[in-house]
């Protein structure tokens, strides 16, 4: 198969990058080999492949980081590229606006230019500098900086680097990369430690901008809602889609389908022509030669696999009981300023399916490890059932010996894995379910990419039979071969299930409901997923607009007559001048505050303000509010009396 068969011509009309024939090998490892594909302007491309494939070395590679052994990478003359990596690092030493100056680009390579230009005797080329300064908007660099890291909740600009959480890192990093405003944009898992509302911010940026996108992610709804163009490497080979993740599902079926059909139609053949070619090893003549090459041929073709390796969690869990466990009243606070959890009540079901979800930094890790004991709580306990046994996957993962084997990892915590009824795995036979080759058994753990290192980690979770998984971000690193078969192996899972997780997706196909943490100890349960949950917060913010709007509606509305029970109209006092006057004075007010609230709210929006005027603003909307509602409430009033 083509790489292009379900795509398109790769020869671009505009092309902005151009890849051809490039090979990667590690040792005696083939990453990738002769894979082209290009990305045109205003293309938002999704790159999807297995942990190990080599997805993040090719990201490296087409930005700058790294080498390769064949082909050619070509972009597009003066294209301004901006690269997000996997893991982003900087000088802890530096505070947050300082790393925005750190990382070199066209703009920050400028500024430099012209301060060393400065501090040179007789500044040289200063004219020339400063038209350069002019064009590429260098005046308005730190203005911009400060403006995107608000956006993305990043206030404290002077805080250093060492005491950023790995969610702010990854944000002041994004940041980085966007204030260039470049025109090709590389991002490799840029949803990971991303909270949900910054992820949902993302996916509206990127969906607004005019950038071409060439991106990395397990995060399959921001893949169905921002790529248009899909590509997959696979068994060293690339497959380009024209269309996004649910049409990629659809046409790689398509083509998984027809190579089955066609590696199966070869072994038939290949039956027969084996036999010729037995009862005449020595065959002579140029119809011979071509009919035992094409043999060859045949035989690839035939050996080639017909289905795709596969994580194959059949695992049987231990028995649980009816009691699983209770947490009563329990409160946790660091200081006065941050409350985790405030008498918090719950009692645990079986077979119960509930995920977590919550802005970065309101408790969500903390929690389940109170609930297994890890933390203690300031007041109240967890009880907990005789038959449970927890089986925990920690965001922050399992240190692995570095120089032991793969094998000798899963062996050093059993030999064997009980399936149920009666089956049995080997250690090695159950990491071939989990996509670890005979081969690849032998690898040192050092050799592992992150994405393999978190399957290894997962395995070594489930091998021990828990009854009670508790999941910590189980979707980082994970490629999405293994998510979709996690997720089906933990909606059949016999046990109780809790999910701390960013994954839209994932967090729909698995859980029943919703712990939302919403801060400072306010934890609410919601009864269904996550698309439920973002569905009924939205109808809800519809509601409570209609019901200002209505109450604005109504200070409009000429005052209703009051009736008595014989029908006349009840006597009122007369509105004094002073009166008449102040209602008359309060109307040119509350339209004129209407009207400077709705340029308030549509500055907010348009991205265009300086991080100055994005404070005051900000500042000045709730005391705006305020005042409205403080003159609304007194021209109600007022409309109670008779003119």
């Amino acid at each position: 198969f083509a790489g292009n068969l379900y795509g398109w011509n790769m020869a671009l009309v505009n092309p902005y990058l151009q890849v051809d024939g490039l090979t990667k090998r590690i040792g005696d490892r083939v990453l990738f080999e002769h894979i082209s594909f290009g990305i045109a302007e205003g293309q938002r491309v999704g790159l999807i492949a297995k942990n190990g494939t080599g997805k993040s070395t090719l990201l490296n590679i087409i930005g700058g980081k790294d080498g390769y052994d064949e082909g050619s990478v070509v972009f597009r003359r003066d294209l301004n590229v901006g690269y997000l990596e996997q893991g982003p690092s900087y000088p802890p030493d530096l505070t947050v606006i300082e790393a925005c100056f750190s990382h070199g680009n066209a703009v920050t390579n400028l500024i430099r230019e012209y301060e060393n230009c400065m501090n040179t005797p007789g500044n040289s080329r200063l004219e020339e500098i400063l038209d350069r300064m002019e064009k590429e908007k260098a005046w308005d660099y730190e203005n911009r900086a400060k403006q995107i890291l608000s956006q993305l909740k990043i206030h404290s600009f002077n805080q250093k680097i060492s005491t950023l959480s790995g969610g702010q890192l990854k944000r002041v990093a994004l940041a980085n990369v966007l204030i260039t405003e470049p025109d090709l944009l590389i991002l490799d898992e840029p949803t990971n430690h991303l909270d949900l509302e910054m992820i949902e911010w993302l996916e509206g940026y990127l969906k607004r901008s005019k950038l071409s996108l060439l991106m990395v992610t397990h995060d399959r709804y921001f893949l169905d809602r921002v790529c248009s163009v899909i590509l997959e490497l696979d068994d060293h080979t690339m497959y380009t889609y024209k269309g996004n993740y649910s049409y990629y599902l659809q046409k790689r079926q398509e083509r998984i389908d027809a190579s089955n059909a066609e590696v199966a139609r070869a072994n038939n053949l290949y039956r027969t022509e084996l036999d010729w070619i037995r009862r005449m090893p020595c065959a002579r003549g140029h119809k011979a030669r071509y009919r035992k090459e094409a043999f060859y041929e045949l035989e690839k073709v035939a050996k080639r696999k017909t289905t795709e390796q596969s994580v194959a969690l059949e695992v049987k869990s231990s028995y649980i009981g009816s009691k699983i466990f209770e947490a009563d009243y329990i409160s946790k606070s660091y200081g006065a300023d941050k409350v985790i959890l405030k008498d918090f009540f719950y009692t645990f079901s079986r077979y119960e399916k509930m995920g977590i979800v919550g802005n970065n930094g309101t408790g969500k890790s903390t929690f389940i490890k109170i609930l297994l004991g890890l933390v203690k709580p300031d007041c109240g306990r967890v009880v907990v059932g005789e038959t449970v046994k927890f089986g925990y996957y920690s965001q922050d993962g399992i240190a692995f010996d570095e120089q032991m084997k793969v094998i000798d990892a899963v062996r050093s915590i059993a030999e064997y894995i009980d399936l149920g009824g009666g089956r049995h795995l080997s250690a090695m036979q159950f990491l071939q379910h989990f996509m670890f080759s005979p081969k690849d058994q032998q690898n040192y753990v050092y050799k592992l990419s992150g994405g393999e290192r978190r399957r290894l980690y997962l395995c070594t979770v489930l091998m021990r039979n828990p009854n009670f998984l508790v999941l910590d971000e189980p979707t980082n690193d994970l490629d999405i071969v293994t998510l979709q078969v996690l997720e089906e192996y933990l909606r059949n899972f016999k046990g109780c299930v809790i999910v701390v997780s960013h994954d839209r997706y994932f967090m729909d196909k698995v859980v029943d409901h919703l712990l939302v943490f919403q801060g400072q100890g306010d934890v609410r349960d919601f009864p269904g997923n996550y698309t439920q949950y973002r569905e009924w917060q939205g109808e809800k913010q519809k509601f409570e607009r209609e019901q200002q709007k209505d109450l604005l509606s109504k200070t409009k509305e000429p005052p209703v007559q009051k009736a008595s029970r014989t029908g006349q109209r009840e006597q009122r006092r007369k509105m004094t001048f002073k009166e008449r006057r102040e209602m008359e004075m309060l109307e040119q007010d509350i339209a004129a505050l209407e009207s400077e609230k709705k340029n308030i709210e549509e500055a907010l929006c348009s991205g265009m303000l300086s991080v100055e005027e994005l404070t005051d603003k900000s500042k000045r909307l709730p005391l705006l509010n305020d005042e409205l509602d403080e003159k609304s409430m007194r021209w109600l009033e007022l409309s109670e009396i008779e003119g």
